[in-house]
């Protein structure tokens, strides 16, 4: 059997020797084949020397596309985080600190979502009760009586990477939603 490491996971690879080397990492999906390295100049050197880029086996169009959108890929919903929690550890805040108080806070969840924008796991903060004179109801001709009735609670969860907000109805009012709509049921 050949073994073969990923350059992009470090993971040994062991190949069936009927089928041979495939052409992506069974682990992180990443080519094998073909494998380049892309360094940008950033500035100068220590020694005030300008750094060059260096491509390997490489053909124009994919170079150039990667020189412009460097962000794109699979990891594009990454970004947001990447950069907002870059900020507070430039601004001198303690970000394994931060990560071990979440991960504190998380274990005790009930129900962990994670965050539309970056998939990072998001903490519930609080509730919130909506009131009727805040709420109009939605009622469907084929129910005859309102979707959700007010007052209900939400759940109000905030993103521990890009720090976006998202609500969701609490638990009893789900129930009472899924008995609303399930009793319309002929």
């Amino acid at each position: 059997m050949e073994k073969t490491i990923c350059p992009w996971c470090q993971t040994e690879i062991v190949w069936d020797e009927e089928l041979g080397p495939e052409e992506e990492c069974p682990y992180c999906h990443n080519e094998l084949k073909g494998y380049r390295t892309l360094t940008v100049d950033i500035g100068e050197d220590e020694d005030g020397t300008s750094r060059d880029r260096q491509l390997d086996d490489q053909d124009d169009t994919e170079v150039q596309d990667e020189e412009i959108f460097p962000w794109q890929g699979e990891d594009l919903h990454k970004l947001p985080v990447l950069h907002t929690l870059q900020k507070y550890e430039e601004g001198g805040e303690d970000l394994l600190a931060y990560e071990e108080g979440v991960e504190k806070v998380l274990d005790s969840q009930e129900e962990v979502p994670e965050c539309p924008h970056c998939r990072e796991y998001m903490l519930l903060t609080g509730t919130r009760t909506v009131t009727v004179d805040t709420f109009i109801p939605s009622v469907p001709a084929v129910l005859g009586k309102p979707v959700l009735e007010a007052p209900f609670t939400l759940n109000l969860y905030v993103c521990t990477g890009c720090f976006q907000v998202q609500q969701s109805l609490a638990e009893d009012d789900r129930l009472r939603l899924m008995h609303t709509l399930g009793s319309g049921r002929k």
